[in-house]
Parts: C-alpha cells; sequence; structure tokens
C-alpha cells in the first residue's frame, strides 16, 4: 500500500505542480485561451490559485520524504481535496461539464491519500 500511495502522491503532485505553475506564472492572455474561467476571475485569484497549488504539491511529497512533520502531507492532501471541490463547484455552475470531470478524479486521488496516509499507511 505505501508504494501506491508514493505513486499515487508523486502523480498527484506533478499535475499540481504543473498546473500551478502555469497558472500563477503565465500571462493571462496566453492562459485565457485554454482556460476560459480565467477571463472572468480577478488575476489576483487566479495567481493565488496557481501558487496555492504548487505549494501543495511540494506539501505531498517533501514532509512524507523528509520525515518532519509528515502530518502536513495529510493536511496537503486535505487542502488540494478542498481545492478540487471548489473547482468543481465553479465550474458546474459555469457549465463547464469537462473539467467537473477532471476535478472529481483529482479529488478522489487526494481523499486516497488522505485514507491512505491516515490510516493504511501512516508515516512515521
Amino acid at each position: 500500500m505505501n508504494v501506491a500511495l508514493w505513486v499515487v502522491q508523486a502523480l498527484l503532485a506533478l499535475a499540481f505542480l504543473f498546473a500551478g505553475f502555469s497558472k500563477a506564472t503565465q500571462p493571462l492572455d496566453r492562459l485565457a485561451g485554454r482556460m476560459g474561467w480565467v477571463k472572468v476571475v480577478p488575476q489576483g485569484l487566479t495567481r493565488f490559485i496557481g501558487v496555492s497549488e504548487m505549494l501543495g504539491a511540494i506539501g505531498l511529497i517533501l514532509p512524507a520524504l523528509t520525515h518532519v512533520l509528515p502530518w502536513l502531507t495529510i493536511a496537503a492532501a486535505v487542502g488540494l481535496a478542498l481545492v478540487m471541490v471548489c473547482a468543481a463547484v465553479f465550474h458546474a455552475s459555469r457549465r463547464e461539464y469537462s473539467p467537473v470531470s477532471i476535478n472529481v478524479v483529482l479529488l478522489v486521488l487526494a481523499l486516497f491519500i488522505v485514507y491512505g496516509r491516515w490510516m493504511l499507511a501512516p508515516l512515521a
């Protein structure tokens, strides 16, 4: 189970790292071509989401890897799960159903990490 959790943590961290990096650094005009919602939210919110996703990605790996405050891995997974719930609600309210399916997949993976690291293979 530990290996499966590490694989999911790594994949989820990569997904959030890349998504967050683009939201935090790309010009908004470029982002709006791929993500229509960028046009309707404040620029600061888009950047905040990007930075939050990158920090969450780091939180999925670093505390577990270093064994320094390993509970932060669970906290990062909970935080990313909450981000995905908010994103799914936002996209559904705009009738953008394709992103909702991606949000749900990422949500399930984050919840798997929460449950796995809390109950099945806790970090010491």
